[in-house]
């Protein structure tokens, strides 16, 4: 794997902004979940949490916490998914994660088993090398 971008220091969240900041973000990963046709078990890995635990919070009007690194997946994949659309065309971009690719990072394999293989690192790698794709870097 290529070197990963580094991780930024956790930093205190003002009361209740976590919360927040856990409910809006998973509001956006229950639809990209559906744009990039993930699978439970890949929607659960790449937020690193389980099979189980997934089944909750994908149902509205779930609340609870989350830790900073998932509060991070979170932002990253979101964020991949912005650059995704910006980048390709909008059906390429929700193909995009589960087709093997050629790319330096991912040497033919699908970025999506990557990113679940390597975790937060990998995610945000990718979601850099994409924003590095359309100019962004």
């Amino acid at each position: 794997m290529a070197k990963a971008a580094s991780l930024p220091v956790p930093i205190a969240l003002p009361s209740g902004e976590r919360e927040r900041l856990a409910t809006a973000g998973m509001n956006a990963y229950r639809r990209l979940t559906g744009f990039w046709s993930l699978s439970n078990e890949q929607a659960a890995a790449l937020i690193d949490v389980t099979d189980r635990t997934w089944a909750r919070m994908k149902k509205p009007g779930w609340s609870g916490r989350l830790s900073h690194d998932q509060l991070l997946r979170l932002s990253a994949l979101v964020g991949l998914y912005k650059s995704l659309q910006l980048y390709f065309s909008k059906s390429l971009a929700n193909e995009w994660v589960g087709r093997p690719n050629d790319g330096p990072l991912f040497r033919g394999e699908r970025p999506l088993d990557w990113m679940v293989a390597g975790g937060l690192p990998a995610i945000m790698a990718a979601r850099d090398y994409v924003d590095a794709l359309r100019g962004g870097v």
